[in-house]
């Protein structure tokens, strides 16, 4: 049983996008899998094969935890997409699957909770609070404006924001520089391995992990400091530092 009072320092909560505030299924299977026709160039076989490839389970419909389609930034993907396809290269690619992200993530993406409720929380309490996600950055942004998330959430950055890319430990330096806060006074939450491993590089003083992804209780156990449901769960526990 985690001893929460000795999380008392944080000041700051750092989130993952996809998989954490938003539900991971029911946003992001249907965007990979037309991403798929389109690296595939409409042919829907190839298609299938792309996303085997890359982890997805046509039978369950579950995603790899911690695999591209579930970790990966875009550059990963179309490196993995293109190793047995040359009528692409990898920067046009890339460019045209974040165009692709960019344009179906804000209206695909289905929040795990009223996060404008949720951020104003955090708010009230004293904590400042970020995005970081392996998504594009102009994805990310979209995303914030459409869920009216502009005015609660002070810093957003994707894997191509000039901080490195999960599970490099810069993006939650990046948070820090713009807060003024300390790694340890940062707590990081995410569906994913390399959410909590991005965290432990950077020296966050708080790792949680949540259910709304790709990964099980398991695959998080022993990486994070908590494993919590969902974000709704944050709140009190964090509450419960103080």
């Amino acid at each position: 049983m985690v001893n929460s009072q000795s999380f008392g320092q944080i000041r700051g909560v750092l989130f993952d996008k996809d998989g954490t505030l938003f539900d991971y299924y029911r946003t992001w299977v249907p965007i990979l899998q037309s991403a798929a026709l389109l690296a595939a160039r409409g042919d829907e076989a190839m298609a299938t094969r792309l996303m085997g490839a890359c982890g997805f389970d046509a039978t369950t419909g579950r995603v790899e935890a911690g695999g591209i389609l579930a970790a990966g930034n875009t550059i990963e993907l179309a490196g993995l997409w293109l190793s047995g396809d040359k009528t692409w290269e990898v920067a046009t690619l890339t460019r045209a699957l974040d165009d692709h992200f960019a344009a179906e993530a804000p209206l695909r993406s289905a929040p795990v909770t009223d996060l404008v409720a949720f951020f104003r929380e955090l708010k009230a309490s004293g904590y400042r609070t970020g995005i970081a996600t392996n998504d594009n950055e102009a994805s990310a942004l979209a995303t914030v404006m459409r869920f009216d998330l502009t005015a609660h959430v002070e810093f957003v950055c994707g894997y191509d924001s000039g901080h490195g890319a999960k599970p490099e430990p810069g993006m939650v330096h990046a948070f820090c520089a713009a807060t003024g806060l300390e790694p340890s006074q940062v707590a990081m939450v995410g569906d994913n391995f390399h959410d909590l491993e991005m965290a432990r590089r950077a020296g966050a003083g708080l790792k949680v992990g949540v259910l709304t992804g790709t990964s099980l209780r398991s695959d998080l156990e022993g990486h994070a400091d908590i494993v919590l449901d969902s974000i709704v769960a944050l709140p009190a526990f964090l509450a419960s530092t103080r």
